[in-house]
């Protein structure tokens, strides 16, 4: 499962800052590859993934799979719960920031 880097993406909003305020800051390092449409790309990826895993625990364990345990399904959908209220809460920050800076003067 792919985790967020938080580091990376706090550098590319400080980066997109830095722009608005006329800066220029460098988004990438050397030998990085990707920028933020990737990184939301992958984090989102992943949520499906964690989704699709827990759901097919949680099928296996309905059909009474012997080598399913009820603990695992548990964890697996609340993994999988958390992943997307935590993507929910991103879009909605980023909803968020994209209306104010639709509202601001020119």
């Amino acid at each position: 499962m792919n985790d967020i880097n938080t580091q990376q993406l706090l550098e590319q909003i400080r980066a997109l800052s830095g722009e608005l305020q006329g800066e220029l800051a460098p988004v990438e390092r050397p030998g990085e590859t990707g920028g933020f449409g990737e990184l939301l790309k992958s984090t989102i990826d992943s949520v499906s993934e964690s989704q699709q895993e827990a759901s097919a625990l949680r099928r296996a364990y309905e059909a009474e799979d012997p080598g399913t345990d009820l603990t695992e399904v548990m964890i697996a959908a609340q993994k999988a719960s958390l992943s997307f209220r935590a993507m929910a809460e991103v879009r909605n920050k980023l909803v968020t920031a994209y209306q104010d800076i639709m509202n601001m003067p020119v």
